[in-house]
């Protein structure tokens, strides 16, 4: 049965937040103040009409929005929008006692993700090609997407006669697909096994439609020209379906901040460095120790330093920083350090590093959460928060990067 709701405020996740009888009930594409009618179950609420709209509340930009789960506030108007997700990172760091200064969100263009993942599978009547819907492993067919570059946009029937050409499975599968200064690389995973004749036809498919290259399961089918991305002028060769950041904006951003806040390191290290976003900027001004789990992503930062020009020297060391974080001992050495984990945040090699005595850390992270408490042992341990900066790559999402810059005072010995 439907009810009708006031929708008091935004949740973390972009849904509306109404208080009600038997607790709070979350109401997708509901906005703050708006009156609706929704169907509950538990704390859930299916949006069935809006009785009394918000002022903030815009026409969606996609014409699949409500639909498709990718995004999940296209329809706030923006400034509201940038407040809602900087407002993401102030309360996770009040949550821990941070006090610092937050700065303004730095807001993310449309038509600018260069890396997306797209879901396929294959139906009695078609390719499916496109993202989830909402809480839900169906398939969304998409025929545009105003968050990605026009690149991709423009190559989404191309991708999705790939798709069919390379699919030998009744499950869904994936397609990483990155725009690269060579062409667009894509990376099928979970599409099943090709005999020599599909494997052959898919090459030939992905030659002429103009592919840099095409990788199954990270083997390479072909590769008529080499991907390459640039990070400040040096060129580095990601490997299959390596991870970038999402926007190159959003990563100049970042890159800007960390290598500003440690441009008098002489010493830097870069943690969970993957191909090296930032460590081959850095190297520009100083010796870099770059550490890195990924043994691909961890070889084309290798390379792209070797044929780099202008770099001091760079070293490259595989470990797993989940398992054996660097000690205090071994971070003695450097006067500087940067750190980029993935959403799990960096717990352990943080009580590591706030036993050291790196005078400047930058934390760039994809979850505020866990920021916000690797901030606190960093703090427990010594350190000063200068500042922290809201990053946003992921439009209309309930995603937010954050950049986090430190300080503290080295001991005399």
């Amino acid at each position: 049965m439907s009810a009708r709701f006031t929708i008091a405020r935004l949740g973390a996740q972009g849904d509306g937040v109404a208080e009600a009888e038997g607790g709070q009930v979350f109401v997708p594409f509901a906005l703050p103040g708006e009156t609706v009618t929704a169907a509950r179950n538990g704390q859930h609420g299916e949006l069935m009409a809006v009785l009394e709209a918000s002022p903030q509340r815009v026409d969606p930009a996609c014409r699949h929005f409500g639909e498709c789960g990718g995004c999940v506030i296209q329809h706030l108007e923006e400034s509201a929008y940038r407040a809602w997700k900087r407002d993401k990172v102030v309360h996770a760091l009040g949550s821990r006692q941070i006090a610092t200064e937050v700065a303004e969100l730095v807001p993310c263009a449309p038509e600018t993700r260069r890396r997306v993942t797209l879901s396929a599978r294959r139906t009695e009547k078609a390719m499916l090609l496109g993202y989830n819907r909402a809480s839900s492993h169906s398939i969304v067919d998409i025929e545009e997407c105003p968050i990605a570059v026009p690149a991709i946009v423009a190559a989404l029937d191309v991708l999705r006669a790939l798709a069919d050409r390379i699919c030998a499975t009744k499950d869904v599968f994936r397609l990483t697909v990155t725009t690269t200064e060579t062409g667009l690389d894509v990376a099928a995973q979970g599409s099943g096994r090709l005999d020599d004749g599909r494997r052959r036809a898919a090459a030939d498919f992905a030659m002429r439609g103009g592919f840099a290259r095409l990788s199954i399961d990270g083997e390479v089918i072909i590769e008529p020209r080499r991907p390459k991305v640039s990070f400040d002028g040096v060129a580095v060769e990601p490997p299959p379906g390596a991870f970038l950041q999402a926007t190159a904006e959003a990563e100049a951003a970042m890159a800007g901040l960390v290598t500003a806040h440690l441009a008098r390191a002489r010493h830097v290290a870069d943690l969970f460095a993957g191909c090296g976003t930032f460590a081959l900027r850095l190297a520009k001004g100083a010796q870099v120790h770059a550490v890195e789990g990924d043994a691909a992503s961890l070889a084309a930062l290798d390379r792209a330093f070797r044929f780099g020009a202008g770099l001091k020297r760079v070293t490259a060391e595989r470990r797993d920083l989940f398992r054996r974080p660097l000690i205090a001992g071994e971070l003695q050495k450097f006067d500087g350090l940067v750190f980029d984990p993935p959403r799990a945040g960096a717990e352990d090699q943080c009580r590591q590093i706030a036993k050291s005595d790196i005078p400047l850390v930058a934390a760039v992270s994809c979850n505020p959460g866990t920021l916000a408490r690797d901030l606190a042992i960093l703090v427990a341990g010594g350190y000063h928060v200068k500042s922290v900066t809201p990053i946003d790559q992921f439009l209309w999402s309930a995603h937010v990067e954050a950049v986090a810059l430190l300080e503290k005072p080295r001991r005399r010995r």
